[in-house]
């Protein structure tokens, strides 16, 4: 049951509506931002994800080299050693690429509908051995001591989770990984409970275990410990092959609630929720049957990989939630929800 409330003017941006951000490149994608408000204006802190402009027969993508530059590597698309069957990452002699390099670009708007690009907040780009291939998926905490980044580091040995603060959108501490390989879709809480520090992260097992929603704690957001997982996938439902945080959670007088996304075998992603003990998160009062969200709209089922409606950045008002999502790992979209209503939803 889609109850999304999706922006007329949908998909907001495009490729085309921003230039590459990296000398010598195109952009590929713009993928699920974070948000949040700051100086009065709403903010999307996009994934944009380039590659070099492609010649026939030929597959480039760029990676940090050993120096920390971005070079350009090439295969031919005839090579037995190839296999270009994902669009997202490919394998060369039996080793992994990635076919664009992601980094995180800041885009603001008066009316949450008309963004731009601010040439005084520079890019956030990769930096370090475990970011050659760049870095994805940010969520952005709004706390009273600033702003809580956490993201996606990508490299040839692992994807794991970093963290970033900033006050001011110009200067950043940079705290390296703080969940370990293999992990991502890390949300903060944007507030403490118990005088502890909260998150989601999805750990992920190739063997025993899956693509869960794990909750860890921490005294200072960076040693976490305490894990317990909190929702795994269902067979045969919606959410059977794979699901992981979306945003910080929201606090309401029935509980924390969280969207998450939710993926089946045929690489179809879903939006749903989970609504979690006020006091102990780790307990699940309530889980969606049926999505929130579906990709039904047609630029949400085609695109660079179809079928997909994914988000981790909302802002909240009220009973509103203003979500910005990716869709179909492309171009970038605004749904509304009524809290209420999702709440409405939950079995």
């Amino acid at each position: 049951m889609d109850i999304a409330k999706r922006c007329e003017q949908n998909p907001l941006l495009a490729p085309k509506n921003l230039k590459a951000g990296i000398d010598g490149m195109e952009i590929t994608c713009l993928l699920n931002p974070g948000v949040f408000r700051y100086q009065d204006k709403i903010w999307l802190l996009l994934r944009i994800a380039e590659r070099p402009i492609q010649k026939e027969g030929i597959i480039s993508f760029p990676i940090y080299n050993k120096e920390g530059k971005i070079e350009v590597v090439s295969f031919s698309k005839d090579s037995p050693d190839l296999n270009a069957s994902d669009p997202r990452v490919i394998s060369y002699k039996g080793k992994d690429y990635l076919t664009t390099m992601s980094y995180l670009r800041l885009v603001s708007s008066t009316d949450g509908i008309h963004f731009k690009d601010e040439p005084e907040f520079p890019p956030i780009f990769g930096k370090g051995e475990l970011e050659t291939f760049g870095i994805e998926d940010c969520r952005v905490a709004t706390t009273e001591d600033g702003f809580y980044l956490t993201f996606t580091e990508v490299s040839p040995v692992a994807v794991g989770v970093g963290l970033i603060h900033t006050k001011d959108w110009k200067n950043y501490v940079r705290y390296g990984m703080i969940f370990p390989p293999h992990n991502k879709d890390c949300a903060l809480f944007e507030q403490k409970i118990g005088g502890r520090y909260f998150a989601f992260h999805r750990p992920s097992s190739p063997e025993l275990g899956g693509n869960y929603i794990w909750l860890a704690e921490s005294p200072d957001r960076l040693h976490w410990g305490n894990h317990k997982c909190v929702a795994v996938t269902r067979e045969g439902m919606w959410d059977c092959a794979r699901i992981g945080a979306g945003a910080a959670p929201i606090k309401t007088d029935r509980g924390w609630l969280e969207i998450y996304h939710g993926a089946d075998f045929n690489h179809r992603y879903c939006l749903g929720a989970l609504l979690l003990d006020l006091e102990d998160p780790s307990k699940v009062i309530a889980r969606s049957e049926d999505p929130i969200m579906e990709p039904i709209a047609p630029y949400e089922q085609t695109g660079f990989f179809g079928n997909v409606v994914f988000t981790n950045g909302h802002y909240v008002d009220g009973d509103r939630i203003t979500m910005y999502y990716g869709a179909s790992d492309e171009v970038i979209c605004k749904a509304e929800f009524s809290i209420k209503e999702i709440l409405n939803t939950l079995k």
